[in-house]
């Protein structure tokens, strides 16, 4: 009998963790580009219509997965350049620095931070803006989303969380059942608190950095 599925965390850095599903759903987000140069049998793969044979000419304008803009993507040969999500252009950056909580993340792009920081592995003279503002989104909404996790409980929160990116809503979730776990420790429900899987994992990591 195979032993049930758990569930891999997605990596949180410049690298995808391959072996997370969020991850792989998250590089298959698009970006807008340009063919710098022709690109040989790649017009089936991007939904090109190729003009000669299968290679997608130089000047064509694309919509690319993030994987593949990743591996096409060299600053030396200049084989593609990368536009930025308007999300993440400096009219948003804008208005997320005016106030980020009014914002419809998951409509927007259900992976912000994650693929933003995706966004840092190209060229670009706005990264650190882009850092800056991402981190700066995090910070203002985390309040908001904890505080919200811990005053809705046993209420309709499918409103709420229907604005939040996707690591948002894994942050609601672990402050909803933190609240219910405690609520059921005092009720003599449970027989103790644990540690939080997120908590239980900074520890081992920790420990596996200090024995390296």
């Amino acid at each position: 009998m195979s032993d049930a599925y758990l569930p891999v965390g997605p990596g949180l850095g410049l690298e995808e963790n391959f072996l997370s599903l969020d991850d792989i759903l998250m590089s298959q987000e698009k970006l807008p580009g340009r063919a710098e140069s022709t690109l040989p049998r790649l017009a089936f793969a991007l939904g090109q219509e190729a003009g000669t044979g299968d290679s997608i000419p130089e000047g064509s304008k694309l919509e690319i997965p993030l994987w593949l803009a990743k591996g096409l993507h060299d600053s030396k040969r200049r084989t593609i350049s990368v536009e930025l999500p308007k999300i993440y252009k400096e009219a948003w950056r804008t208005v997320f620095s005016a106030d980020a909580n009014v914002v419809d993340l998951h409509k927007m792009g259900p992976y912000y931070y994650r693929f933003g920081s995706q966004l840092l592995n190209f060229d670009n003279p706005e990264n650190p803006e882009i850092a800056q503002t991402m981190l700066e989104t995090f910070i203002s909404r985390f309040r908001r989303i904890m505080d919200s996790s811990q005053n809705a409980y046993n209420e309709d929160t499918s409103a709420l969380v229907a604005r939040l990116d996707e690591l948002e809503r894994v942050l609601f979730q672990a402050g909803q059942k933190g609240l219910n776990d405690f609520q059921c420790w005092e009720k003599g429900q449970a027989s103790q608190i644990t540690a939080s899987s997120l908590v239980q994992n900074y520890g081992k990591r920790k420990f596996t950095d200090m024995d390296g």
